[in-house]
């Protein structure tokens, strides 16, 4: 090393140990604040302890408990000011930075739908008028092709009462989200049935222009299972309630089950076959 080297590695050193003294004198200090603390809790806890637990000759009055009391909180207070002078205001915080949703790519094809409401007549007599609109887009999967569908809600005021009306949207599987129910029904058949793991669906939606993560679709998956719960639980009753059911080693449905992992439900029921 140089010269300057040196010099400028020495000065850095020292830097490094002055930061440090000045962070061990304030732990110091804080160290005797607690201490303080403690000495002050404990003092009190013993001084409820005799008034209640010692013989009335021997219980202290409420001046005595107090004697040291204003001793206690001049340390204290004179340790706070200390801290308070040695650890300068720190910077306030920058505000988080909110996710922001990535725009579906322009070149997707789209499909526009309206929703207008029924009656533009105000119930007070007057005629609506159209303002503006809400436009929100999903993204929706056909074999081999990814379209967006895009959902324009208008806005109709009434200048004379002042009302703002829009039409309803139809429930979605997932409130808010930009994935369609082709898209959801296409990624659980690609996972469940094709055996493609969310790691390489993401690749492919990657492929397509499409940033979506695979935790994203792991909720997407997560949030479709809790919306068909209720068929998979319908389907179990309508198969266990008929007068013959066979089943496949290690299926729910029988507890003899030991080698196969794979599981087929047979159910007397018009001829329908239910599997799982």
């Amino acid at each position: 090393m140089s010269p300057d080297q040196l010099r400028a590695f020495a000065a850095q050193l020292l830097s490094q140990v002055d930061s440090l003294g000045q962070q061990v004198d304030r732990m110091g200090k804080k160290n005797d604040r607690d201490q303080t603390i403690i000495e002050q809790l404990t003092h009190e806890i013993a001084w409820f302890k005799r008034n209640k637990f010692a013989k009335r000759s021997e219980q202290l009055s409420p001046a005595q408990g107090s004697l040291l009391d204003d001793l206690l909180d001049t340390d204290i207070a004179a340790i706070e000011a200390e801290l308070k002078a040695l650890n300068p205001p720190a910077a306030p915080a920058e505000p988080r930075k909110q996710p922001r949703r990535v725009p579906l790519p322009a070149q997707f094809p789209r499909t526009v739908i309206y929703y207008e409401p029924d009656n533009t007549q105000c119930p007070c007599g007057c005629q609506l008028q159209r303002i503006g609109e809400d436009v929100s887009e999903k993204l929706d999967y056909t074999p081999g092709v990814f379209t967006v569908e895009q959902h324009v809600r208008g806005k109709w005021v009434c200048r004379e009462c002042e009302t703002l009306t829009q039409a309803p949207v139809p429930a979605q599987v997932i409130d808010k989200g930009i994935p369609t129910a082709g898209l959801l029904a296409h990624v659980m058949v690609a996972k469940f049935t094709d055996h493609l793991p969310l790691y390489r669906q993401e690749k492919i939606f990657g492929g397509a222009g499409l940033a979506i993560a695979r935790s994203t679709l792991a909720q997407w998956v997560g949030q479709t299972g809790v919306q068909l719960q209720p068929l998979v639980d319908a389907l179990r009753e309508t198969v266990l309630a008929q007068g013959v059911t066979q089943t496949k080693p290690q299926c729910r449905c029988s507890r003899r089950a030991k080698e196969n992992p794979s599981c087929l439900c047979l159910g007397l029921l018009h001829n329908a076959v239910f599997g799982t």
